[in-house]
């Protein structure tokens, strides 16, 4: 009896270890691995780019001053003109024919205004004689001040005359290069309507549009570097100079213009270029992080940080700039920390997990990315 009763003993005893250990088993349940990135600061975050152009500092379209038939044209796009050549001429036969009129006009005048002089001579030595009457000296006073009046206007006629036989030529206001045509030979052009664009100025600029969420991380004076198109191998060095206060309402950009420190020989009006700005508005360092790594706590930005023990820790974040599959962080991290990134939804925090390196999925042609 003694022997078995201690047979029961052993028996309960053993299974209460197992049911212990079986407890622990499911209090502890083993880590899930889980694809991690490590933060480090990106030298190439803090800088962006946009496309530019290389222009004059002033461009100022050109037109007659009055309408007519364009009957000459003296330059083309790309001529280099100097200021006050003859860039273009109307037919000049109707204003030809109003300055031969306005001419007869004033001669006429003139010669009404010293017969209306003369006649005042002779009226006023024979009032002082008595010879005529009062009456008759006042009409010819009055004869005389509407002749000076009629000379006047027929002296400001001519003169018009003359301008308007003068605007017939479109010459230009500066030394320049002529960067776009806008009327032809044989063309009716009217007032105003512009038949040139003359880009002039010292140095060259390069103008870039800029987007709304851009144009607030740039200021005047900041240094930007200028790559061209056409010469890859050829770096160039500029400082922003204006940035405009309204967006165009073609673009819904910023006009932006940069003053080039050192134009290089090469350069051409028209050549496009990349401007590469580094970003003022937050200067730290950057982090970038793949997209999937972002979680939200409320309104705002967070990522998962995993600790040296594997607990998983919820940490707000400020983001500057989202991409296609990345996003870059500017406050809210150090550099060494350990980022899931992947399966936020799925987790919580507390929970332990074994990290593992990230390894971005590769895109499969024809599915998209998927």
């Amino acid at each position: 009896m003694l022997v078995r009763s201690s047979s029961r003993l052993t028996l309960v005893a053993a299974c209460a270890v197992l049911a212990a250990c079986g407890a622990r088993e499911s209090a502890d349940p083993l880590p899930l691995p889980a694809p991690t990135v490590l933060v480090q600061p990106d030298a190439q975050a803090v800088a962006w780019s946009a496309p530019g152009v290389i222009a004059a500092p002033e461009s100022t379209p050109l037109s007659f001053r009055q309408a007519g038939l364009v009957l000459l044209r003296h330059v083309g796009l790309g001529d280099v003109v100097r200021a006050g050549q003859v860039l273009a001429e109307l037919d000049p036969e109707p204003w030809r024919q109003n300055l031969a009129s306005a001419q007869a006009g004033q001669l006429a005048a003139r010669e009404a205004l010293d017969v209306a002089e003369r006649q005042w001579q002779r009226d006023r030595f024979q009032g002082r004689e008595g010879l005529i009457a009062q009456a008759q000296m006042e009409q010819t006073r009055g004869q005389l001040a509407q002749a000076r009046a009629q000379h006047e206007q027929a002296t400001q006629a001519l003169a018009r005359a003359r301008d308007q036989m003068a605007y017939t030529r479109l010459m230009a206001d500066h030394d320049g290069v002529i960067v776009a045509e806008q009327a032809a030979t044989g063309q009716n052009v009217a007032a105003g309507q512009p038949v040139y664009t003359l880009a002039w100025g010292d140095g060259l600029d390069v103008i870039v549009d800029l987007p709304a969420h851009r144009v607030t991380d740039i200021r005047p004076g900041q240094a930007a570097g200028i790559e061209l198109v056409a010469r890859p191998g050829l770096r160039l060095s500029a400082r922003v100079r204006e940035i405009a206060r309204a967006a165009d309402p073609a673009t819904l950009g910023f006009r932006t213009k940069l003053r080039l420190d050192e134009p290089a020989p090469a350069l051409r009006l028209g050549m496009t270029a990349t401007v590469r700005f580094q970003d003022v508005a937050a200067p730290g360092a950057r982090y970038v992080l793949p997209a999937t790594a972002l979680f939200h706590q409320g309104d705002q930005p967070a990522v998962w940080v995993v600790g040296a023990d594997g607990v998983l820790a919820l940490r707000t974040v400020e983001v500057t700039a989202y991409g296609a599959d990345t996003v870059t962080v500017s406050k809210g991290l150090e550099p060494g920390l350990r980022v899931l990134a992947q399966g936020v939804h799925t987790v919580s925090a507390g929970q332990r997990v074994e990290a593992v390196p990230y390894r971005p999925r590769a895109t499969v042609p024809g599915r998209g990315g998927q």
